[in-house]
């Protein structure tokens, strides 16, 4: 009897601290890039914005984008159209496509990409996988010597 009663409370006292532990609420955290919020980024002047990123996407557009760039990043950028569609890869998200959707070609098909702010800086072809994984199964009929004769079960 003395045991039972020990039990409970032992079993008691875990309840309540499991309980203690489901109480806390996780907060979602800000975005920030590079210390600054999704909307100071996007009313950052384009200059000042360019000089945060990444020294290969820094380098892009330092040199100039290419007139099918240009019109991709330009369609993109105005938010006219639902979904862009676009062979272009080599197109830097920068804050201002946040929540826009693109469709990158990925050599098969066109894979829809939503933009988030953790994109900023990266380029398009990086959400858009071009080689995927192989799945094998058993060998075929005349894969081997020994494949050439069947089993009659």
């Amino acid at each position: 009897m003395a045991d039972e009663k020990l039990t409970g409370t032992k079993s008691s006292r875990r309840k309540q601290r499991k309980k203690k532990g489901m109480m806390t609420a996780r907060r979602k955290k800000e975005f920030t890039y590079r210390g600054f919020n999704l909307e100071q980024l996007q009313e950052m002047p384009f200059d000042e914005m360019v000089d945060l990123l990444p020294s290969r996407t820094r380098r892009s557009f330092r040199r100039g984008l290419n007139e099918e760039q240009k019109t991709t990043f330009d369609k993109i950028w105005s938010g006219k159209h639902e979904v862009v569609r676009t062979h272009r890869r080599d197109i830097p998200v920068v804050p201002a496509f946040v929540g826009r959707r693109v469709a990158v070609y990925n050599g098969k098909e066109f894979k829809e990409v939503e933009i988030k702010p953790e994109m900023i800086g990266h380029f398009l072809g990086e959400f858009a996988a071009t080689r995927g994984s192989v799945k094998h199964s058993g060998p075929g009929v005349g894969a081997t010597r020994g494949s050439k004769f069947m089993p009659l079960k």
